[in-house]
């Protein structure tokens, strides 16, 4: 599309402007991603520069997710006081801080520092892209719009693969990490040209430039929309994050502290943090498997793609239980790979299916759906603020797994590693069938009326 027709189309309304909004937003995801996929290949050669013992390489490694950490803590509270709006620029500004820090770090507390800034910046980012498009977006669609997050996510980590590709030969890792600036700038630029979340406007009194936004999103039916969302916030005046421990809510929070936690035990991010240190395992040389990551990256997203076409159509749940479900199964056979003796060879080719087909049942079910679940189930004056608690959980969760993987493998061997994963993605299967409610189809407001009734929302 041309710089002229984005233009007429940022002017306009519609299909195509609610589309164009949502892809921009979606960008905090690819900062998500491309963070999170750089470090793979990066680390292979950082190692190389800096005397670390295996604690200080863990450190390195789970630095942003200690800064995502701290980012989702106070980023909901930030959403709700700044707006969504201001806060994706915000959190673009300190993802290009953290990327030119890592850049130039000459020693490794630089480094790690930098890596906390960058946490930093994608813990708003994992709250406030799908937040900012299941507000904006029309509930018939809103599925699909919200899950573009993820689908950045997954291109940005595809992304990172072929930066480091790139760059792997001259083992630059400098400019591996420092190639984050590029995504931030585009993201810092383009939001300004967003407009803010109506349903932020509504609640703060601001009903014209809600109706503005709406006669540009939706194609009928904005005076109806507008009144639904007042009388929610006229329900909601007095409340806040405490409402989250009251009786009508404790479903909403069981529900996204619980795929919050499930959605990283269940390995994920051993994976992807990791994938080019257990592709050499498998025999392939360094520069391979830094290469061999691109396929497991392009599953990724083709993958994600296929959720983004089915999640308005089959449901939450119904992709919950199937990813979660497949996960289950390949972790299952990836430590039986592991565990056989003579392991290389045939085998090894086992494993990278496996690790593929792992991520791809992720990227059909957790991946894109928690994301979706936690940005529909929360009512609105607290949405942000609910989002920061599990979003905390969430990369705490991610610490724990990124940190603890190399100890795990090295203390129980990796095959109980894999089949640990297993039993927790076994557990998570229970957990998606007993609790997780279906949103497909409801507006946001309809969902908060059937928990404030108890109604249940099981297909």
């Amino acid at each position: 599309m041309s710089t002229e027709n984005i233009r007429d189309v940022m002017r306009g309304g519609g299909d195509r402007f609610i589309y164009v909004v949502s892809a921009m937003a979606a960008l905090n995801g690819l900062l998500f991603g491309f963070d999170t996929g750089i470090i793979s290949g990066a680390f292979l050669f950082i190692q190389d520069s800096f005397v670390m013992s295996p604690f200080v390489e863990g450190v390195i490694v789970s630095g942003a997710m200690a800064g995502a950490a701290a980012g989702a803590a106070i980023g909901g509270q930030l959403a709700d006081r700044l707006g969504r709006r201001r806060l994706i620029f915000l959190a673009a500004i300190v993802f290009f801080v953290g990327s030119f820090t890592m850049a130039v770090a000459p020693n490794v507390p630089i480094l790690v520092a930098g890596r906390l800034i960058d946490g930093v910046a994608i813990g708003f980012a994992s709250i406030v892209g799908p937040l900012y498009i299941s507000e904006i977006a029309p509930p018939e669609i809103r599925g699909g719009l919200t899950s573009l997050n993820q689908l950045m996510v997954t291109l940005g980590i595809l992304i990172s693969y072929f930066v480091n590709f790139a760059f792997a030969d001259a083992g630059a890792w400098r400019w591996m990490l420092g190639a984050g600036m590029v995504p931030a700038v585009i993201l810092a630029v383009g939001i300004l040209k967003m407009p803010e979340s109506p349903r932020w406007l509504l609640e703060k009194g601001r009903t014209e430039e809600a109706r503005a936004v709406l006669n540009r999103t939706r194609s009928e039916g904005v005076e109806e929309e507008i009144a639904e969302i007042e009388e929610t916030v006229d329900k909601q005046s007095d409340s806040g994050l405490r409402d989250l421990l009251q009786p009508w809510l404790r479903p909403a929070l069981v529900v996204g502290l619980g795929l919050a936690v499930f959605q990283q035990i269940t390995g994920i991010n051993a994976v992807i943090y990791y994938a080019p240190t257990i592709l050499e395992s498998t025999g392939f040389g360094g520069v391979t498997s830094i290469l061999a990551t691109v396929g497991i990256g392009a599953i990724n997203v083709i993958m994600t793609v296929v959720a983004i076409a089915l999640v308005d159509r089959v449901g939450r749940r119904k992709l919950l239980l199937v990813g979660v479900g497949g996960m289950v199964a390949t972790l299952a056979v990836l430590g039986t790979v592991f565990y056989l003796p003579g392991f290389g060879g045939f085998l090894g080719i086992i494993a990278t299916a496996s690790l593929m087909l792992f991520v791809s049942f992720f990227a059909i079910g957790l991946g894109p759906v928690f994301w979706l679940l936690i940005s529909e189930i929360y009512p609105l004056s607290v949405r942000g603020s609910a989002m920061g608690v599990v979003t905390v959980a969430n990369w705490g969760a991610n610490l724990l797994v990124s940190l603890l993987f190399p100890v795990l493998t090295a203390g129980i061997g990796t095959p109980s590693t894999f089949w640990l994963f297993g039993l927790c993605s076994l557990v998570g299967l229970v957990f998606v069938y007993r609790f997780v409610p279906e949103t497909k189809g409801r507006t946001l407001e309809a969902i908060e009326d059937d928990l404030r009734q108890n109604i249940s929302m099981m297909d």
